[in-house]
């Protein structure tokens, strides 16, 4: 059995997009397991926005401390194995698969106990604690798949949890106002653990710290406890100046933009200090910092024209994206490639986004959940007044290509400075990787 094969096998199963709300078959295979997840501590990352990052952020800084760190995140941009990562790398593909042959019957013998199968994202979970267990790591940093108090990765019992910002999405499944949402996702705050909380809206506050006295635990809040004291523009990046929970630490490269991430990085070193207990030597934390890396999130794949791809799919990641374009960046003409899921928050997905493109082209990727381009197109004229600024592509290569020649041609042509953003979808960006990279190859 190969990596393709294995891939296929878990496909076969229930959708991640799918969420039940039990963790019965997740606790049952877990248990036949031996419970792997509770091998080692864990950090448990949870929210809407910057999940990813902060998890790989918390996953740099452990690593420059010396933990052998397992990593797990979900959904991947490019390959199946950048989900389950071990001391900083992709599983490999023979431990993906030696691992899979060895859960499989597991899976199979669970599958004939309970009313339904074991999902793709149970398996997946499954096969991330089993690798970790058996490699073995020093500690587990856990991103929550969709939501928190039933999501398969809430098997684990952290000592720490770590709470992003908190907005609307997968509403169908984890309710309609950020006051349900936030009492799903709560639901990973372990008894008597510590709880990183970055800057919250004052409704997800007041139910997250509920919660938190519910279960005994001990808040450590953004803006409080800990908090981003500067943050200064620099070339690739930006430098910042973060008081955390023990200590203060200055002149950190962060080589990522946006103040987004300079507060994802902010709450990754709190989970950090609150998980060693002690404050950190600041040269080391230094050296973290500039390791940092956030594929998909306002990732720059070439120069002239620049062509940056984000993972952004919902309001609140497009704002975020949107501000970072706008004040970290002096673009004269931005050519936006717009491709997303059909059961997202489209409207004001592209509300959002309207502000900081010039050109609109709206496009689709290979997912069966994707939305139609022509749909797409219709929807954004209903925002951007001048119909001729939306253009309908929906083959997402083409459209990319159509992009790129545009932003060339204004830059060769006049002494503006232009860029494509290709974003919608996290299956939008990791398709657009492999596109752009492709043609940076072609052009050598």
């Amino acid at each position: 059995m190969d990596l393709n094969q294995v891939e296929q096998e878990l496909l076969k199963r229930w959708p991640e997009t799918r969420l039940e709300p039990t963790l019965d078959r997740i606790l049952a295979l877990t248990d036949a397991l031996g419970s792997p997840q509770l091998s080692y501590p864990t950090i448990h990352i949870g929210g809407t926005n910057g999940k990813t990052s902060t998890t790989r952020m918390i996953d740099s800084i452990m690593t420059e401390l010396g933990y052998r760190v397992g990593r797990f995140t979900s959904p991947h941009l490019e390959k199946i194995t950048e989900r389950i990562s071990i001391k900083g790398e992709p599983i490999s593909e023979d431990l993906m698969v030696k691992t899979y042959v060895e859960l499989a019957p597991y899976f199979d013998f669970i599958d004939s106990k309970q009313p339904h199968p074991i999902s793709f994202f149970e398996a997946i979970t499954a096969i991330a604690f089993a690798a970790f267990a058996d490699f073995p790591v020093d500690v587990g940093v856990i991103e929550v798949g969709m939501g928190g108090e039933w999501d398969a990765t809430n098997v684990v019992q952290s000592q720490v949890s770590v709470m992003t910002p908190i907005g609307l999405d997968h509403m169908q499944y984890l309710g309609d106002t950020v006051e349900k949402i936030a009492k799903t996702k709560s639901g990973i705050f372990k008894p008597e653990s510590n709880v990183i909380l970055s800057a919250q809206e004052p409704a997800v506050a007041k139910v997250l710290l509920q919660k938190i006295a519910q279960v005994s635990a001990i808040p450590f809040r953004e803006g409080l406890e800990f908090s981003l004291l500067e943050r200064n523009r620099a070339v690739g990046g930006q430098l910042i100046k973060v008081a955390g929970i023990h200590r203060e630490y200055a002149d950190l490269f962060l080589p990522l933009y946006g103040d987004h991430q300079a507060h994802n990085a902010t709450v990754a070193l709190a989970a950090v200090e609150a998980f060693a207990g002690v404050a950190l030597d600041e040269e080391l934390v230094q050296n973290a910092f500039s390791k940092f890396a956030s594929p998909g999130r306002f990732e720059i794949m070439s120069r002239n024209p620049t062509v940056i791809i984000d993972a952004a799919h919902n309001p609140h990641g497009a704002s975020a994206l949107v501000k970072t374009l706008n004040t970290e960046f002096d673009f004269d003409k931005v050519i936006g490639v717009i491709g997303v899921m059909a059961d997202k928050d489209i409207a004001n997905l592209v509300n959002e986004l309207k502000v900081g493109l010039d050109l609109f082209i709206a496009s689709q990727n290979s997912s069966a959940r994707s939305l139609p381009a022509d749909q797409l197109a219709n929807i954004a004229t209903e925002f951007i007044s001048d119909k001729s600024l939306v253009k309908t592509e929906s083959d997402l290569k083409s459209a990319i290509q159509s992009a790129i020649q545009q932003a060339t041609d204004i830059e060769n042509t006049s002494e503006s400075k232009a860029a494509v953003l290709i974003t919608g979808s996290v299956v939008t960006a990791g398709e657009a990787k492999a596109i752009v990279r492709q043609l940076i190859e072609s052009r050598k």
